[in-house]
């Protein structure tokens, strides 16, 4: 992605949401070969109770953190920073210095999808960058195939990258990053196109003919995001594509998908404050976690 964005940083608040956050950064972290950010904005965090199975004293809340994740990942370069400002301007500010900004979402159990904070849901909507929303409980396997034949889980296979795309509006933003992260993983990357039919023009008198019958608008919508992907695709030639168009609203579509993928990216954009209806529904509601990409 553009230069001078080069570290994964992940918003630490204390909750068990946010360290399953800041592990899921880690992990992308590793995979991009970039630093790992710890922020905490806001009041001096207080000492938590001691971790499990490290005798350690007691230390600040980022303290532990990184100690923690400097135990599962050895080889990652970990720098844990602490500011006083308050908490949305203080991730917007960081996630304009960041390949992605990575934060907690609150799980439900019993429940399908997990409930998003106003903070995630503030810095997701007007963020510069992409934005990460994981659930609490994400682990490691979660993100993999299932191991089969022996395989050590963390070995298996990635799940797919989904990625939600308008080909009318392509952005080249909110393609990098899906075929990005793809091919950090080496993982298949699907696309989805959803499509819908526009409203009769004026002066239809039903039961006429249409301009066009669906098996036609599908068929065009289908080169449309072909074509949209073909230099995509030989940038990235060892990244396999599926291409995926159907008709209906993207987010029932989406959220079917993200139940068998291991991240689901979606745009905003940039241009507009908040969230689209589609978007806010997959950051409530997805199986796995969510990157959201601005763009023009």
């Amino acid at each position: 992605m553009s230069s001078g964005t080069r570290t994964v940083t992940a918003g630490v608040d204390g909750s068990r949401a946010a360290l399953d956050a800041a592990d899921w950064a880690a992990r992308e972290a590793e995979r991009r070969r970039l630093p790992l950010r710890l922020l905490h904005a806001g009041a001096e965090p207080a000492a938590p109770a001691p971790l499990q199975d490290v005798d350690l004293p007691a230390r600040t809340l980022l303290d532990r953190a990184a100690v923690r994740l400097s135990y599962a990942h050895p080889a990652l370069d970990i720098v844990a920073d602490h500011v006083e400002t308050p908490v949305v301007p203080a991730l917007l500010d960081a996630a304009t210095e960041a390949e992605a900004l990575v934060l907690g979402s609150w799980g439900a159990t019993g429940f399908t999808g997990f409930p998003v904070g106003s903070v995630a849901l503030a810095v997701t909507s007007a963020s510069a960058r992409p934005v990460v929303l994981v659930r609490a409980g994400e682990l490691p396997e979660d993100e993999r195939m299932p191991a089969v034949d022996g395989t050590p889980p963390h070995r298996a296979p990635y799940l797919p990258v989904v990625l939600g795309l308008d080909p009318d509006r392509p952005a080249d933003e909110l393609l990098a990053y899906a075929f990005e992260t793809a091919a950090a993983r080496s993982a298949p990357l699907h696309v989805t196109h959803t499509w819908t039919t526009p409203p009769p023009p004026r002066g239809y008198v039903p039961g006429a003919p249409q301009p066009e019958d669906a098996p036609e608008r599908e068929e065009g919508r289908r080169r449309v995001l072909t074509s949209t992907l073909q230099p995509w695709r030989h940038k990235f030639p060892e990244t396999t594509v599926t291409e995926h168009v159907v008709h209906g609203q993207p987010g029932p579509h989406l959220l079917k998908e993200s139940r068998r993928a291991g991240l689901l990216v979606v745009g905003r954009r940039a241009d507009t404050a908040g969230l689209g209806r589609a978007a806010r529904v997959l950051v409530h509601h997805s199986a796995c976690p969510v990157a959201v990409v601005p763009h023009r």
